[in-house]
């Protein structure tokens, strides 16, 4: 963190998790680094408690969805919080399984061969909006969203693990905004 400071920079980019995640945050906070912190992992269960009030406007989640979405996602992360007491915080996980259903159905077949090769080039629509394994890499193309942790308002009500916080959205990005060229040359089965 000292490094981090004496560097200048307002940004942390990080993959840190649960407690490293919020003990880079803490370490952050004690020793004067107001910087902004740009994570994919900080919706994951028990980040956010760890986070705490103390860095509001400060943490970032970027993801596939937040909180806040509503339409289909809201209805999902309100049956599983009904379901399981506990928030829905893999929202990758949903868009990957929808893919592999379909790869499978257009493949007629459970053969991992056959469902890889069917799910080249793959679109659908998935709670996130429009959703392609690209072919070169079989990387997910979607739309990515930036959420920051903030308290809960009127217009952002849902409270991640009672903390009276949520993510809030900031920005989303269309997949074609969000893709990078890929320079892959993927081997595949035959």
């Amino acid at each position: 963190v000292a490094k981090i400071k004496a560097s200048g920079a307002d940004t942390v980019i990080t993959g840190n998790w649960g407690s490293d995640l919020a003990l880079l945050v803490k370490a952050a906070n004690d020793a004067g680094l107001n910087a902004k912190f740009y994570t994919y992992y900080a919706n994951f269960g028990g980040t956010p408690t760890a986070l705490g009030p103390n860095v509001e406007g400060r943490v970032y989640q970027v993801g596939y969805g937040h909180y806040n979405m509503g339409g289909e996602y809201g209805k999902m992360v309100a049956e599983f919080k009904k379901r399981f007491n506990d928030d829905f915080y893999s929202a990758g996980s949903y868009s990957a399984m929808v893919l592999l259903a379909e790869g499978i159905a257009k493949a007629k077949s459970t053969d991992p061969v056959k469902v890889a090769a069917a799910m080249e080039g793959l679109k659908f629509t998935s709670f996130n909006g429009p959703v392609e394994m690209r072919k070169a890499d079989h990387q997910l193309q979607q739309p990515l969203f930036i959420a920051k942790w903030q308290k809960v308002d009127a217009k952002n009500t849902y409270d991640v693990e009672k903390t009276g916080m949520t993510f809030a959205p900031v920005k989303s990005y269309d997949a074609y905004v969000s893709s990078t060229p890929t320079s892959c040359q993927m081997k595949r089965p035959s």
